[in-house]
C-alpha cells in the first residue's frame, strides 16, 4: 500500500521556458465516490489502473497498477464517466522537488493547476514564484470533481 501525500497550487504565470517535456493524459473514473475512486488513464504511451481512498489532509491511500493499453483505451470508453479529463503535463525540478503542472483541455480548457507530491503534509519545501494559491483542499479542483462540474461550467472563473 502506498500513501500519497499531494499538494495542489494555482500559478501566478506559466513558466512557459520551463514547459519543455510534455505528456499527454486521459483518464476517466468509473468510480467516483467521496471516499474512494477508481481510475483509468492513458499516459503518453502507458496505461494504468489507479484505485484512491478518502483524502484525509491532502493524504490518501493510493493503488496503482500498469494495464494493457488497449484496455485501457476500452474502459475508458465503455466504463467511464463522460466528459473524460484531458490534459498536458508537464514535470519541472525545483530544489529538490519535482513539480507537476497540468493543463487541462476539453471541457476544462482554461484551468492549470501544479501539484507536489511530498512524504508528509508538513514537510518543507521552497515554492518556485510562479506558485500561487493553494487549492488543496478546494474540492472543486479535484480530478474527480472535474468530471462532474468541468471548469468550463464554474459560475466564477476568479481561479
Amino acid at each position: 500500500m502506498a500513501i500519497e501525500t499531494e499538494r495542489k497550487f494555482l500559478l501566478h504565470y506559466l513558466p512557459s521556458s520551463l514547459l519543455v517535456n510534455s505528456t499527454l493524459i486521459r483518464q476517466g473514473y468509473i468510480t467516483n465516490k467521496k471516499d474512494r475512486v477508481v481510475r483509468i488513464r492513458l499516459s503518453g504511451d502507458s496505461a494504468f489502473l489507479t484505485v484512491k481512498g478518502a483524502t484525509h489532509n491532502a493524504s490518501r491511500k493510493e493503488y496503482e497498477y500498469p494495464i494493457p493499453k488497449q484496455d485501457a483505451k476500452e474502459m475508458l470508453q465503455l466504463f467511464c464517466k463522460k466528459p473524460l479529463i484531458k490534459k498536458t503535463r508537464y514535470q519541472i525540478e525545483f530544489k529538490g522537488f519535482e513539480w507537476i503542472i497540468d493543463l487541462f483541455s476539453g471541457d476544462n480548457q482554461g484551468l492549470v493547476v501544479a501539484e507536489i507530491e511530498l512524504d508528509s503534509i508538513d514537510q518543507a519545501f521552497e515554492k518556485p514564484d510562479w506558485i500561487g494559491e493553494e487549492v488543496t483542499h478546494d474540492p472543486r479542483y479535484f480530478n474527480s470533481n472535474l468530471i462532474e462540474t468541468p471548469y468550463s461550467a464554474w459560475q466564477s472563473k476568479d481561479h
